[in-house]
């Protein structure tokens, strides 16, 4: 009797080691509340890390959010922020996720949320992550671990969502795409063709990729960058005669200019002058400059680039005004560097100091090195994917003149040409259908992260596309 019992005590025992370790290698966790939203959250939510790198003991951290429609069947988004080294929490609280802040001026209190009634999570399935490490609260436990570069980012993503559908099998057969925006431009087709090449070795689980969604994405350098002065123009930025000049002394290169070309240079001084003045993010916004100061006492300014310009947190930072879009972005720091709310979202405790929404400013030691993502757009049209890439048409950080003209430059045939789209019987953009499965899109009014901007329009435009209904 005594053996027996012995028995079933070491049975036990062993039963709660293995469901011990198996909390502990997928730490998945349902949250249930968050401080700062009243009563149980009306969605699914689930925080957690996954291993991508065993040997440096890098931890991604995602926020996963269940479709509030379908989540058996409905398409799953695996969400990535720009930056490089933007958190996904960006995506989720500030444009498609299902809870927002509400935008009051900070007294001391925790920010508060709300309910957003356009997320993206009516229709979809998405995992925000935060990618590469480094970015929100994914770490690395090795120093080699934090260097990272745009293939290898990709790869550590592409081994993320491996293990999550080994960890979620119900979510296996259901569609996958690969969304993202700003720097996301580069890495989102990198990742999807490492799983287009995985789907063809038959890398198990296989993944349902159906294809990417893109919103203001840098994509080429000679067309993202070389786009602003047409767009300076368009918009009545410089005139007409300047427009010119800089045009036929530039020989229409604006990037990469000869310094022996002075007359080019001078011009461009000319643009600079009348547009440094701009929010680049949404020229019909308030120019408001978020300083932060860092340790060393290093001040970054606006960004100019698709690299995000908050660094670190200092409570003696000079801050932006309330009222300023800015300013929205502040509320994130101060919820998100609460001992309660990590606790809510179950953060390993020790493994990240300060939260940073972008962390790229000298932050994080990432290294570029894919330049230009078309070949990538290439391949994955010819093996059949489909494609959603939209434009805020008051961006010029990315304007949409660049988007359009790498789109052209792939000769893709035009199948549905540029006509309007609407939402509630009001023009919402502009749109063209191409052949190999790609649909461009403008959203009237919209920034550089277009449902930031424009929430309402941007779910019905995706609602349509992941129903394959044309906008």
């Amino acid at each position: 009797m005594v053996f027996v019992c012995m028995q079933l005590i070491i049975l036990v025992l062993l039963l709660l080691l293995s469901n011990l370790f198996f909390t502990i290698a997928s730490s998945t966790f349902k949250v249930k509340t968050l401080p700062g939203f009243e009563g149980f959250l009306p969605f699914q939510l689930e925080t957690g890390y996954i291993s991508v790198d065993e040997s440096d003991g890098v931890q991604l951290f995602y926020y996963f959010i269940e479709s509030e429609r379908n989540p058996k069947e409905d398409p799953l988004i695996l969400w990535l922020s720009g930056g490089p080294g933007c958190s996904g929490f960006t995506g989720l609280v500030y444009e498609i996720g299902p809870i927002h802040f509400n935008i009051v001026e900070y007294n001391g209190s925790l920010p508060t949320l709300y309910l957003n009634p356009y997320s993206w999570t009516k229709v979809s399935n998405i995992i925000f992550l935060d990618q590469p490490v480094g970015a929100g609260f994914s770490y690395s436990t090795s120093s080699h671990g934090w260097n990272i570069t745009d293939t290898k980012s990709a790869k550590q993503t592409y081994s993320f969502l491996r293990k999550w559908l080994n960890n979620h099998p119900q979510f296996n057969k259901n569609p996958v795409y690969i969304g993202g925006d700003s720097y996301a431009g580069i890495v989102v087709p990198i990742i999807a063709q490492e799983i287009a090449n995985g789907i063809m070795m038959q890398h198990k689980p296989i993944v349902n990729l159906e294809g990417y969604i893109l919103g203001n994405p840098g994509t080429d350098e000679k067309f993202d960058r070389n786009s602003r002065i047409p767009f300076s123009h368009r918009m009545a930025l410089i005139s007409d005669e300047l427009y010119k000049l800089t045009k036929r002394n530039c020989k229409g290169e604006y990037v990469k200019v000869d310094s022996r070309n002075v007359k080019c240079l001078k011009n461009l001084q000319t643009v600079s002058e009348c547009t440094k003045d701009l929010k680049v993010e949404h020229v019909l916004e308030r120019n408001c400059i978020f300083v932060l100061v860092n340790k060393q006492n290093r001040i970054q300014g606006d960004r100019r680039s698709l690299g995000e310009n908050f660094q670190s947190f200092d409570p003696e930072s000079q801050l932006p005004e309330f009222g300023c879009r800015n300013y929205n972005y502040l509320l994130s720091y101060y919820w998100a560097n609460d001992d309660n709310v990590r606790s809510a979202l179950h953060i390993k405790k020790g493994t990240t100091k300060t939260w940073i929404r972008c962390n790229n400013q000298g932050g994080l030691p990432y290294k570029k090195d894919v330049y230009s993502t078309l070949i990538y757009h290439q391949n994955l049209s010819m093996r059949g994917y489909r494609s959603l890439i939209y434009s805020g048409d008051h961006d010029l950080l990315a304007p949409y003149l660049g988007t359009q003209a790498w789109i052209k430059s792939l000769n893709y045939s035009i199948i549905d040409d540029w006509r309007p789209w609407f939402v509630q019987d009001q023009v919402a953009g502009y749109t063209r259908t191409y052949s190999n499965h790609m649909t461009f899109a403008t959203v009237k009014g919209a920034g550089h992260t277009a449902p930031e901007y424009m929430p309402k329009e941007c779910l019905g435009m995706l609602s349509r596309w992941l129903s394959h209904n044309p906008l």
